[in-house]
């Protein structure tokens, strides 16, 4: 059985030869590894850490921030095998059809293909990330499982949705890419998946057309290449692009950026707090939608979201509205309960009140991007920049939203909705992120609008691809762990047929 091997052991000058180089063990890296174990390709993973947390390997995500108020850069990912998964929160939903399409309404939008494309990834996506049997959005097998049915709503653009949870066998935690599957990785004979190894350049053919090697070191000193026949970044949506732009020797602009789109494009999803308060007459709501449920043995939650319909008549975006525990009302809350509840003829004697959050998709902006600082890492390498920026009309779409599900309540006779933020100060003062990094190598057939084509093949570039949410050209508002591991198994079934 081939154990993990420590780049720091790898004498300097090396070079290895593979068929397949992965960059990154992250969820993107680790599945197209053992999505390509049964094939006769020599596979090599670089990680860049190592089994655990490292403060030293840590500190090279470090870098500059501009804008609107984001998280520090080396605080929002985990540089060991595993990645981010080593701290996700596991919820798991598919992206909605609508965010694959073109928007006439919505510059930059639209995906190469539509959801239909991933549909055959989902089911074994599903199975990796441990999130159960997929159930999602039908209520009527929640409502059974759990014995609580969801809250009714008026017809109207608002519906319940459900999460379902990641959850590693034999923990009550999400799965942990790197300690889920580094037994399996090790058992996988045409695999040598190498720690500590920082990719520090891409090296292209003179001709810019081939990649012809990558250039490796360790912390500790040691340098060696690898020379691929194909190559795959799947170290995240920031590091993808800071790795592209400082690999500048043969294209001046950096790699894959001849129309200046690498790093551009970046996106989170925001998480306003208490956006709004939600009073329901009769206080009466599933514990799923308040807190984690277990029923039809998945581990799940219920939020609101607006159906694909409402999105392209209304032109908002997508959001998942969530109940963020209850409130107390105070005097003027409770008379307008009263009001509303008297002029409906309805009991609001047991009235309960809930704060509702959400996470909410951002409109694509080229200005909210990825460039290089004039700082630089203990590898030598230029520190990336974050430039972060969101629109009002973000929040004015999320409004929209809200608006209708205060609506909703109202036409069913179950409550009354009110939305707690005006002005552009208030939505940023309480403002989170979820930290879903993507967008900076975006995915588009013309190589003008898009980084890489609908095969995540950098465009001009024959044998380098990009994996994981970096290449969603819009981003939906469900978590992107689940989506990216089913993409990136397309991408491996590509890759298989590209070695044939």
């Amino acid at each position: 059985m081939p154990a993990f091997i420590d780049a720091r052991t790898v004498p300097a000058g090396t070079t290895i030869d593979t068929d397949i180089l992965l960059i990154g063990g992250g969820p993107a890296g680790i599945t197209l590894a053992i999505a390509l174990a049964d094939t006769r390709a020599r596979v090599t993973l670089l990680e860049s850490g190592g089994m655990e947390f490292d403060a030293a390997t840590q500190a090279l995500y470090d870098g500059p921030e501009t804008g609107v108020h984001y998280l520090t850069l080396d605080g929002s990912r985990l540089r060991f095998l595993g990645g981010s998964t080593n701290h996700w929160g596991g919820w798991c939903r598919p992206l909605d059809k609508i965010d694959f399409e073109k928007r006439s309404w919505l510059a930059h939008s639209g995906w190469p293909f539509g959801r239909e494309t991933l549909e055959p990834y989902y089911p074994r996506a599903q199975s990796l990330v441990e999130a159960g049997p997929p159930i999602y959005d039908k209520p009527e097998v929640w409502s059974r499982g759990a014995g609580d049915a969801p809250l009714t709503l008026g017809n109207g653009g608002v519906y319940t949705t459900f999460f379902q949870f990641s959850k590693m066998r034999g923990s009550t935690l999400p799965t942990h890419f790197g300690e889920r599957y580094a037994e399996d990785l090790k058992r996988i004979e045409n695999l040598n998946l190498y720690l500590n190894a920082n990719v520090t350049a891409l090296k292209l053919a003179k001709d810019a057309r081939q990649l012809d090697h990558v250039q490796v070191a360790t912390l500790g000193g040691t340098a060696f290449t690898v020379r691929p026949r194909i190559t795959v970044l799947c170290m995240g949506a920031i590091e993808n692009a800071r790795l592209m732009l400082a690999s500048n020797d043969v294209m001046t602009p950096g790699v894959g950026n001849g129309n200046d789109l690498v790093g551009r494009y970046f996106a989170d999803h925001p998480i306003p707090g208490e956006t709004a308060t939600m009073v329901l007459f009769d206080g009466r709501l599933a514990p799923y939608y308040l807190n984690n449920s277990d029923a039809n043995g998945v581990h799940f939650r219920a939020a609101f979201a607006p159906s694909d319909g409402f999105k392209r008549e209304r032109h908002v975006l997508g959001s998942l509205i969530t109940v963020d525990g209850t409130r107390k009302l105070g005097d003027i809350g409770l008379a307008v309960v009263k009001a509303a509840a008297d002029a409906l003829r309805i009991d609001a004697s047991k009235a309960r009140a809930f704060n509702l959050g959400c996470g909410l998709e951002p409109e694509p902006d080229p200005e909210r991007r990825i460039t290089l600082a004039d700082t630089r890492d203990a590898l030598g390498q230029p520190r990336a920049k974050l430039t972060m920026r969101i629109a009002d009309a973000d929040f004015d779409r999320y409004r929209r939203t809200l608006s209708e599900l205060g609506r909703q309540l109202m036409a069913a006779g179950v409550g009354v909705l009110q939305i707690r933020h005006k002005r552009r100060e208030d939505w940023l003062a309480g403002l989170d992120w979820a930290n879903h990094h993507m967008g900076t190598t975006r995915m588009h057939v013309d190589p003008k609008q898009g980084v890489v084509d609908a095969d995540s093949r950098v465009h001009g570039i024959a044998n380098l691809f990009v994996a994981g949410s970096g290449v969603f050209p819009t981003y939906g508002a469900s978590n992107p762990t689940m989506n990216l591991v089913a993409l990136s198994l397309r991408l491996a079934d590509h890759l298989k047929g590209a070695l044939r």
